[in-house]
């Protein structure tokens, strides 16, 4: 007979991945994607677990902080998981902790979370980046158009607020006012730069598209006032998607009351990689 849920112990795994060797998070009859290789990790050190993720990652997108709650058996520990399921996992997916929490669950106590998204606005691409960036002046769609980092900036900025972004997201999302609490602008040297964008969520695609057509009004590709009526009115307009490769889900943020992880576990993670895509700048 197998033990009541009641007796099992919940517990908060930190994850990172590379999306490129992944066809997204969730499971699906053709893999590999996180989940599939996560769960079947965790089967192999005694954990028959099904994920409950912060949410879902598109194929191609990286991960430096994603969040799953997962249930243990009676008797072991998040102390013993964090030993045992690292050298489990395949290249790519990593651990960077596992922590008991009370009264948690990875999706609905979630606050916000910050999405970055990294692209080269002048000169070549490092190599260590260049599966990690986008190429603008080589993107087809932008027509290798210059693009001022103080214009982007401004363009960004003038996203932030509470609307209806159903201009900068897919329609199978729910439809409903959110949040982006800032968009800002980073240069990261050798022109490479990075957009920061923090919410309280984001719709399927919201991020690359918000960054590709920001990208495209820079490049004077498409009117500002097309940008400012998406924006203000929620009016269709003929955006750019972003490549997936560019972004990454940096940081999932919870209250300070149900947060299992440490400040400091935040801003230096246990256990993960140093170099492109999760380097900082």
């Amino acid at each position: 007979m197998l033990p009541s849920n009641s007796k099992r112990i919940p517990v908060a795994l930190w994850i990172w991945y590379r999306g490129g060797i992944f066809r997204g998070f969730q499971r699906q009859p053709e893999g590999p994607t996180v989940q599939s290789a996560l769960e079947e990790a965790l089967r192999s050190v005694g954990v028959p677990a099904t994920l409950m993720p912060s949410g879902r990652t598109d194929r191609g997108v990286h991960a430096r902080m994603q969040v799953v709650s997962v249930r243990l058996e009676a008797g072991d520990s998040a102390e013993s998981l964090e030993k045992r399921l690292p050298p489990r996992l395949p290249p790519g997916l990593g651990l960077c902790g596992v922590r008991r929490p009370t009264s948690f669950h990875a999706q609905w106590s979630a606050c916000g979370k910050e999405y970055r998204y990294r692209f080269q606005l002048g000169g070549a691409v490092m190599p260590e980046w260049a599966p990690y960036a986008l190429d603008v002046s080589a993107e087809p769609l932008l027509q290798a158009t210059a693009v001022t980092p103080e214009r982007l900036a401004a363009l960004l900025r003038s996203a932030e607020g509470t609307r209806d972004f159903i201009a900068f997201h897919e329609k199978s999302s729910p439809r409903k006012p959110r949040t982006l609490e800032s968009a800002t602008l980073h240069a990261l040297g050798g022109g490479l730069y990075e957009a920061r964008l923090r919410g309280d969520g984001f719709a399927r695609y919201q991020i690359r598209y918000l960054v590709g057509s920001a990208l495209k009004v820079a490049a004077g590709l498409l009117p500002e006032e097309a940008w400012l009526a998406a924006l203000e009115t929620g009016q269709a307009m003929e955006g750019f998607k972003a490549p997936a490769h560019g972004l990454v889900l940096w940081e999932v943020r919870y209250p300070p009351q149900v947060d299992p992880f440490t400040a400091g576990e935040r801003l230096h993670p246990p256990g993960l990689p140093l170099e492109p895509p999760f380097h900082i700048g």
